[in-house]
């Protein structure tokens, strides 16, 4: 079985794999992001949010909506990455 001691948590179909569907389930679980990742998300959510935005919000809407509310808000679209 693949995934580890707790993947078998996430073997929904009792087959013994991981399918994506579950290892997906087992890495979102289990892995963390990195020191720098996190503070990488830290800073580019304080950023949006001095500009009056919120990453979740953004990370919902269409790809041109959301370089819409970034540019309204004085920022590149093409510094953020979704």
């Amino acid at each position: 079985m693949t995934g580890g001691f707790f993947g078998k948590i996430f073997d929904f179909d009792g087959d013994g794999k991981l399918n994506p569907m579950e290892r997906a389930m087992d890495f979102m679980a289990f892995n963390e992001m990195t020191k720098e990742e996190d503070e990488i998300y830290e800073e580019v959510d304080d950023e949006l949010e001095l500009a009056g935005l919120d990453y979740d919000e953004l990370s919902f809407m269409d790809e041109d909506e959301r370089r819409e509310a970034l540019e309204d808000a004085g920022l590149d679209p093409d510094d953020y990455d979704f």
